[in-house]
């Protein structure tokens, strides 16, 4: 998949990587869009074979993760698929997981969202951000629970609501779906399972209906038609291995961790369950806790068990940068970028890290560490306020000017960026490449700009 992850960048939010602050962690039943390398590289892994049976271009669909307990997923602004952290948490298999992957890429494939693609395709991407999501960007430094930070969207947004498929195009993106997961030589059970869990879940419930039962209405009918077709494909037998259950378990106590109250996963999570999966949610709940004696206890012991693990040495960085052992966060942050040298949000908190230590040789490392950060994702607007940051403590004030416009325009704050930009651009020498930067940003703010003034001066 694409490493920019366009509409993610703008809303920098993570869970163990980076925090878009001033947003306190949501309550599950908020809609919020999340960041976290270990589940978007997870997700991508099933995800990218899918797009390219379906004769789609590599990288060409971008997976948001929307922290959410309801079971739902969705495509919305033509390739870009959003999965709610309940789709995970309540599978037993990944293969129900990449059932509904493959839905959703059958929807992709059927251009099934055609209207209103072109519209979004014109609008700059946190603008289209803001009509899927009905909600403004907001990006600014780190919040004082990290290791998770969203940005919450609000109670009323209602994502869930933004398309319903007709029943023709439902039974279109079923049946590519199962060709898919055939092509890849996996099975369309895992579909037809979570299928399955959606209609008990109703039945035996008296809550509101699940949002992907509104958005992708099932019948009878149309089950059985999926499973008569499933089950006489070649790869209906294939089962997930063991390993790929039990990642999925740690992807699982991971967000459990993170998404519900931290004596909720103590209580799913108690000490009786010494697994993997269990030490990992854990520790992020002490870590929630501020009880770091604990949570560093059980990251490392993972860490010991499982050395090559980037993420266990992320989430161990992150632990002791928030509770403010800059220094010692450090080696764990460094450690997990050079285990996973390709995911920029390890590189981002590395960064942060050492921008946070003061001294100009870390800051210099830092604004050459968020130089490849960026290369990688250009438009993650926490990324360029951090390189504000170091270039300000630096004295490059007109660097840091640039960077901040470049934060602006990523968010989407288009008059601030243009500020910003022309701030720069008076300091910056002319015919420069940074010169140019300035103005191409101002050329592309200038309207909303223009319009912000005039707002100002009736005001």
């Amino acid at each position: 998949m694409h490493r920019r992850r366009p509409i993610r960048s703008a809303i920098l939010s993570a869970f163990g990587a980076l925090a878009c602050a001033g947003a306190l962690l949501a309550q599950a039943s908020a809609q919020t869009l999340l960041r976290d390398a270990e589940i978007e590289e997870w997700l991508e892994e099933y995800t990218e074979p899918l797009v390219e049976a379906a004769g789609l271009a590599p990288g060409s669909v971008d997976i948001y993760i929307l922290g959410d307990s309801s079971l739902n997923a969705f495509v919305a602004g033509g390739s870009n698929m959003f999965v709610h952290t309940g789709l995970i948490t309540t599978a037993d298999t990944p293969n129900q997981i990449e059932g509904v992957l493959a839905h959703e890429t059958g929807h992709i494939a059927g251009a099934h969202l055609a209207r209103g693609a072109e519209a979004m395709a014109q609008a700059g991407r946190p603008a289209m951000l803001s009509l899927v999501l009905g909600a403004a960007l907001i990006a600014a430094g780190a919040p004082p629970e990290a290791g998770m930070a969203a940005v919450g969207l609000g109670q009323t947004v209602g994502v869930s609501n933004y398309l319903a498929y007709s029943r023709g195009q439902e039974s279109a993106a079923d049946q590519a779906g199962l060709s898919y997961l055939d092509r890849v030589g996996h099975s369309g059970e895992g579909l037809i399972e979570t299928f399955d869990k959606l209609g008990n879940r109703q039945l035996l419930s008296s809550r509101a209906i699940d949002p992907y039962m509104q958005t992708h209405p099932l019948s009878r009918d149309r089950v059985a038609r999926l499973r008569d077709r499933a089950s006489q494909m070649a790869h209906w037998e294939v089962r997930d291995t063991p390993e790929e259950i039990e990642r999925l378990q740690m992807i699982q106590g991971k967000i459990n961790g993170f998404m519900d109250a931290p004596y909720t996963t103590l209580r799913r999570y108690p000490l009786s369950d010494q697994s993997a999966p269990a030490r990992y949610a854990r520790a992020v709940a002490y870590y929630r806790m501020s009880d770091l004696d604990k949570a560093s206890t059980e990251i490392d012991r993972l860490i010991e068990e499982q050395p090559e693990n980037p993420y266990f040495a992320e989430l161990k960085g992150q632990m002791l940068f928030e509770h403010g052992k800059i220094a010692d966060s450090i080696a764990p942050h460094r450690r997990s970028t050079e285990l996973a040298p390709d995911e920029p949000l390890l590189k981002i908190n590395l960064a942060r890290a050492l921008v946070a230590m003061d001294d100009q040789k870390d800051v210099e490392e830092a604004v050459g560490i968020l130089g490849v950060a960026l290369q990688m994702e250009s438009d993650n607007s926490f990324a360029w306020t951090e390189l504000a940051r170091a270039q300000a403590r630096l004295g490059r004030e007109a660097l840091a000017s640039l960077a901040q416009a470049e934060a602006f325009f990523s968010a989407g704050d288009l008059p601030s960026a243009h500020r910003f930009a022309s701030r720069a651009s008076d300091k910056l020498e002319a015919g420069t490449p940074e010169h140019q930067q300035a103005l191409d940003i101002m050329n592309a703010s200038e309207d909303a700009a223009r319009k912000a003034r005039r707002s100002r001066g009736r005001g």
